[in-house]
């Protein structure tokens, strides 16, 4: 069975190793890991695989969450040549990467942290669902999805730079496909096939991802971070909130000062 948690990094740097394989998953919030000197910035849609006696620095921003799966070499389910798929598992962690996740995989990550918050003393359900992720990780790493990446050259990670740069401003779908220098209609063919969503819901949200950060963590007003965004106006933020976060601004202010 496999060792996995949800921590929150220090947001003052760290620097440790340890004697197994990890992956680090950003569930919520922004934090920042560097492996053997490779950089990775971990937010919602990353994680970040940690060899073996990889040494590395780690910190978070006051929000941060991770779910971190440790492969365990006590563990004879997933670190013995007697597991069928170990040959496979290890190839994984040849070297510290960062990991882009589609939006089926962060939904597995959202939905297996959830129920890690739910249940914290199930160590069994936490280490199968653990083992999800990572099979899921390792099929898309050797699988069809990067494939389909490489071959059409769109990269999720430099989308997300450019669509986070401009949130403030309204971005269409012809800007999108512009810059990733395909016709619009083969820019929706492919970012549904490469990240597994919409571009339009893809936008909506990374605009509601970081109205909620600010949120929780600057006294902005609503109006201000509505703006900052991209919505037109406090109340379209409140009534997208609603619909499809389950929640309000006003909520989500009270249960920071709350904290």
């Amino acid at each position: 069975m496999l060792d996995a948690r949800l921590l929150k990094l220090p947001t003052a740097s760290q620097q440790h190793h340890h004697e197994h394989h990890q992956i680090v998953v950003g569930v919520h919030g922004e934090a920042d890991l560097s492996v053997d000197g490779t950089g990775s910035h971990l937010d919602t849609w990353k994680a970040c695989l940690v060899p073996t006696e990889a040494r590395h620095d780690y910190c978070g921003n006051h929000q941060n969450h991770v779910l971190v799966i440790n492969v365990d070499p006590s563990s004879p389910a997933m670190s013995t040549p007697a597991h069928p798929d170990y040959e496979r598992m290890v190839r994984v962690f040849d070297k510290p990467r960062t990991i882009h996740m589609d939006s089926r995989l962060q939904g597995l990550v959202q939905f297996a942290a959830g129920e890690f918050d739910r249940s914290p003393g199930n160590l069994v359900m936490h280490g199968h669902l653990a083992a999800s992720i990572l099979y899921c990780m390792a099929d898309r790493m050797g699988g069809r999805t990067n494939a389909s990446s490489n071959r059409h050259s769109l990269s999720p990670a430099a989308m997300q730079r450019y669509v986070r740069a401009n949130l403030h401003r309204k971005l269409t779908v012809q800007e999108l496909a512009s810059e990733a220098c395909l016709s619009v209609s083969r820019f929706h063919e492919v970012f549904r096939e490469v990240l597994g969503t919409t571009p339009h819901q893809f936008l909506l949200q990374t605009r509601l991802n970081r109205a909620i950060t600010l949120l929780v963590s600057t006294s902005l007003s609503v109006s201000e971070i509505s703006y900052r965004v991209g919505f037109s106006s406090q109340s379209a933020l409140t009534n997208a909130l609603r619909k499809h976060k389950g929640t309000t601004p006003a909520k989500l202010q009270v249960r920071d000062n709350v904290a």
